[in-house]
Protein backbone atom coordinates (compact mmCIF):
# COMPACT_ATOMS: atom_id res chain seq x y z
CA UNK A 1 0.00 0.00 0.00
CA UNK A 2 3.15 2.16 0.94
CA UNK A 3 4.58 1.89 -2.46
CA UNK A 4 0.97 3.04 -4.18
CA UNK A 5 1.35 6.64 -2.56
CA UNK A 6 5.05 7.09 -3.99
CA UNK A 7 5.63 9.46 -6.83
CA UNK A 8 6.94 8.44 -9.86
CA UNK A 9 9.77 9.92 -10.70
CA UNK A 10 10.07 12.99 -13.01
CA UNK A 11 10.29 11.92 -16.94
CA UNK A 12 11.30 14.09 -19.74
CA UNK A 13 9.31 13.98 -22.80
CA UNK A 14 9.57 11.44 -25.40
CA UNK A 15 11.24 13.82 -27.56
CA UNK A 16 14.46 14.07 -25.42
CA UNK A 17 17.36 11.41 -25.64
CA UNK A 18 19.16 9.80 -23.06
CA UNK A 19 17.21 10.76 -20.08
CA UNK A 20 18.80 8.29 -17.97
CA UNK A 21 21.98 10.06 -18.42
CA UNK A 22 22.62 13.99 -20.08
CA UNK A 23 19.23 14.15 -22.23
CA UNK A 24 19.54 16.06 -25.21
CA UNK A 25 17.31 17.32 -28.38
CA UNK A 26 16.28 14.45 -30.73
CA UNK A 27 16.27 16.81 -33.40
CA UNK A 28 20.01 17.99 -32.61
CA UNK A 29 21.42 15.69 -30.02
CA UNK A 30 24.12 18.33 -29.88
CA UNK A 31 21.85 20.50 -27.58
CA UNK A 32 21.48 18.96 -23.91
CA UNK A 33 18.30 19.78 -21.74
CA UNK A 34 17.83 19.84 -18.46
CA UNK A 35 15.26 21.17 -16.12
CA UNK A 36 15.27 24.58 -14.86
CA UNK A 37 16.52 24.86 -11.06
CA UNK A 38 13.75 27.13 -10.10
CA UNK A 39 11.05 26.23 -12.57
CA UNK A 40 10.49 22.44 -13.28
CA UNK A 41 8.19 23.90 -15.91
CA UNK A 42 10.54 24.95 -17.69
CA UNK A 43 13.78 23.19 -19.70
CA UNK A 44 17.12 25.21 -19.92
CA UNK A 45 18.61 24.11 -23.79
CA UNK A 46 22.95 24.05 -23.66
CA UNK A 47 25.85 22.98 -25.92
CA UNK A 48 27.55 22.30 -22.42
CA UNK A 49 27.30 19.28 -20.17
CA UNK A 50 27.41 21.32 -17.04
CA UNK A 51 24.86 20.00 -14.65
CA UNK A 52 23.38 22.70 -13.41
CA UNK A 53 23.42 23.90 -16.96
CA UNK A 54 25.24 28.34 -16.90
CA UNK A 55 21.89 30.13 -17.76
CA UNK A 56 24.15 32.65 -18.94
CA UNK A 57 25.88 30.06 -21.76
CA UNK A 58 23.02 28.96 -22.53
CA UNK A 59 20.97 28.79 -26.24
CA UNK A 60 17.62 29.85 -24.47
CA UNK A 61 14.52 27.82 -22.48
CA UNK A 62 11.45 26.70 -23.42
CA UNK A 63 8.28 25.31 -21.67
CA UNK A 64 7.48 22.50 -24.09
CA UNK A 65 9.70 19.58 -26.04
CA UNK A 66 10.44 19.54 -28.52
CA UNK A 67 10.73 23.59 -28.05
CA UNK A 68 8.36 25.75 -30.38
CA UNK A 69 8.51 29.52 -31.96
CA UNK A 70 5.64 30.02 -28.53
CA UNK A 71 7.60 28.07 -26.03
CA UNK A 72 11.12 29.17 -26.93
CA UNK A 73 13.00 31.85 -25.33
CA UNK A 74 16.25 32.49 -26.76
CA UNK A 75 19.45 33.89 -24.80
CA UNK A 76 20.68 37.08 -26.22
CA UNK A 77 24.11 36.53 -24.93
CA UNK A 78 24.71 32.95 -26.90
CA UNK A 79 23.08 34.99 -29.68
CA UNK A 80 26.12 37.49 -29.73
CA UNK A 81 28.50 34.53 -28.49
CA UNK A 82 27.77 32.63 -31.74
CA UNK A 83 27.97 35.60 -33.80
CA UNK A 84 31.37 36.79 -32.82
CA UNK A 85 32.63 33.18 -33.20
CA UNK A 86 31.09 32.73 -36.91
CA UNK A 87 32.59 36.00 -37.17
CA UNK A 88 36.14 34.06 -36.92
CA UNK A 89 35.32 31.18 -38.50
CA UNK A 90 33.09 30.91 -41.21
CA UNK A 91 35.22 32.03 -44.08
CA UNK A 92 37.23 28.65 -42.88
CA UNK A 93 33.70 26.36 -43.28
CA UNK A 94 33.90 23.90 -46.10
CA UNK A 95 30.57 24.37 -47.34
CA UNK A 96 30.67 28.01 -47.42
CA UNK A 97 34.27 27.85 -49.65
CA UNK A 98 32.61 25.41 -51.71
CA UNK A 99 29.76 28.02 -52.51
CA UNK A 100 32.02 30.32 -53.23
CA UNK A 101 33.68 28.51 -55.51
CA UNK A 102 30.67 27.22 -57.22
CA UNK A 103 29.30 31.40 -57.45
CA UNK A 104 32.78 32.08 -59.63
CA UNK A 105 32.13 28.75 -62.08
CA UNK A 106 31.39 29.03 -65.53
CA UNK A 107 28.14 27.86 -65.05
CA UNK A 108 27.38 30.02 -61.96
CA UNK A 109 25.31 31.78 -63.95
CA UNK A 110 22.78 29.42 -65.32
CA UNK A 111 21.38 28.62 -62.10
CA UNK A 112 21.17 31.91 -60.40
CA UNK A 113 18.23 32.36 -58.70
CA UNK A 114 16.36 34.73 -56.20
CA UNK A 115 13.71 33.46 -53.57
CA UNK A 116 11.40 36.11 -53.23
CA UNK A 117 8.90 36.56 -49.76
CA UNK A 118 6.97 33.76 -51.33
CA UNK A 119 9.67 31.42 -51.93
CA UNK A 120 9.43 31.65 -56.11
CA UNK A 121 12.75 32.40 -58.52
CA UNK A 122 12.85 35.70 -59.80
CA UNK A 123 15.52 35.02 -62.07
CA UNK A 124 19.14 36.29 -62.91
CA UNK A 125 20.90 38.13 -60.70
CA UNK A 126 19.90 36.68 -57.69
CA UNK A 127 22.04 34.29 -55.98
CA UNK A 128 24.20 30.66 -56.89
CA UNK A 129 24.59 27.48 -54.74
CA UNK A 130 23.02 28.47 -51.42
CA UNK A 131 23.00 31.83 -52.29
CA UNK A 132 24.46 35.19 -53.05
CA UNK A 133 23.88 37.69 -56.00
CA UNK A 134 26.80 37.44 -59.02
CA UNK A 135 28.39 34.27 -59.92
CA UNK A 136 30.28 33.19 -63.71
CA UNK A 137 33.53 34.78 -62.74
CA UNK A 138 32.33 37.33 -61.28
CA UNK A 139 30.96 37.43 -57.88
CA UNK A 140 29.17 38.72 -54.89
CA UNK A 141 28.00 37.24 -52.17
CA UNK A 142 27.59 33.93 -50.22
CA UNK A 143 25.22 32.79 -47.57
CA UNK A 144 25.86 30.92 -44.40
CA UNK A 145 22.58 29.00 -43.95
CA UNK A 146 21.00 26.97 -40.58
CA UNK A 147 21.23 23.38 -41.63
CA UNK A 148 17.82 22.56 -40.48
CA UNK A 149 16.61 24.13 -43.33
CA UNK A 150 18.57 23.44 -46.53
CA UNK A 151 17.64 25.72 -49.47
CA UNK A 152 16.63 23.81 -52.88
CA UNK A 153 19.92 24.29 -55.27
CA UNK A 154 20.06 27.20 -56.63
CA UNK A 155 18.02 29.42 -54.12
CA UNK A 156 18.64 30.84 -51.12
CA UNK A 157 17.54 30.10 -48.26
CA UNK A 158 14.61 32.23 -45.93
CA UNK A 159 15.67 35.30 -43.93
CA UNK A 160 15.53 33.47 -40.93
CA UNK A 161 18.00 30.75 -41.91
CA UNK A 162 20.30 32.58 -43.29
CA UNK A 163 23.42 33.17 -40.61
CA UNK A 164 25.21 35.80 -42.59
CA UNK A 165 27.01 36.50 -45.79
CA UNK A 166 30.40 36.89 -47.18
CA UNK A 167 31.23 38.51 -50.67
CA UNK A 168 33.04 36.70 -52.82
CA UNK A 169 35.51 37.92 -56.11
CA UNK A 170 35.60 36.25 -59.34
CA UNK A 171 37.88 33.28 -58.89
CA UNK A 172 35.51 32.22 -56.24
CA UNK A 173 37.93 33.55 -53.21
CA UNK A 174 36.24 34.67 -50.02
CA UNK A 175 37.61 38.85 -49.75
CA UNK A 176 35.12 40.02 -47.41
CA UNK A 177 34.81 39.66 -43.87
CA UNK A 178 31.63 37.96 -42.17
CA UNK A 179 28.48 39.81 -41.74
CA UNK A 180 26.01 38.76 -39.48
CA UNK A 181 22.52 38.94 -41.31
CA UNK A 182 20.53 40.30 -38.65
CA UNK A 183 17.54 37.90 -39.54
CA UNK A 184 18.46 35.30 -38.31
CA UNK A 185 16.31 33.03 -35.69
CA UNK A 186 17.70 30.08 -33.35
CA UNK A 187 14.80 28.43 -33.84
CA UNK A 188 11.77 28.43 -36.43
CA UNK A 189 9.09 25.90 -37.54
CA UNK A 190 11.70 23.92 -39.27
CA UNK A 191 13.88 23.18 -36.10
CA UNK A 192 16.42 24.73 -33.79
CA UNK A 193 19.95 26.13 -34.47
CA UNK A 194 22.07 23.54 -36.67
CA UNK A 195 25.42 24.31 -37.59
CA UNK A 196 28.30 22.40 -39.09
CA UNK A 197 30.46 20.04 -37.29
CA UNK A 198 33.58 22.51 -37.86
CA UNK A 199 31.44 25.28 -36.51
CA UNK A 200 29.52 23.69 -34.17
CA UNK A 201 32.94 22.43 -32.47
CA UNK A 202 34.14 26.24 -32.76
CA UNK A 203 31.08 27.42 -30.88
CA UNK A 204 31.42 24.43 -28.21
CA UNK A 205 35.03 25.25 -27.74
CA UNK A 206 34.15 29.40 -27.38
CA UNK A 207 31.67 28.38 -24.41
CA UNK A 208 33.72 26.33 -22.69
CA UNK A 209 36.15 29.35 -22.49
CA UNK A 210 33.42 31.36 -21.22
CA UNK A 211 32.51 28.96 -18.52
CA UNK A 212 35.97 29.01 -17.05
CA UNK A 213 36.52 31.97 -17.28
CA UNK A 214 33.35 32.15 -14.56
CA UNK A 215 34.38 29.95 -12.34
CA UNK A 216 38.48 31.11 -11.91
Amino acid sequence: MLLSHLRPALRLPRAVRGASRVSTLSSNPSIKVFQHPQNPKTYILTYLDTNPPKQSLAVGTTTSIPPSPKSFQGNPRFLSILNEVLAKHAINDSGLQSQAQALASPGGFNFITARNHRGTGTGAGGASASGGAGGAGVGGWVHLSDERNPPDFGRIAWPEDILGSVEVDGKGIIIGNYQSSGTYRILTNEGILGLSPFLRDKLISRLREEEKKMED
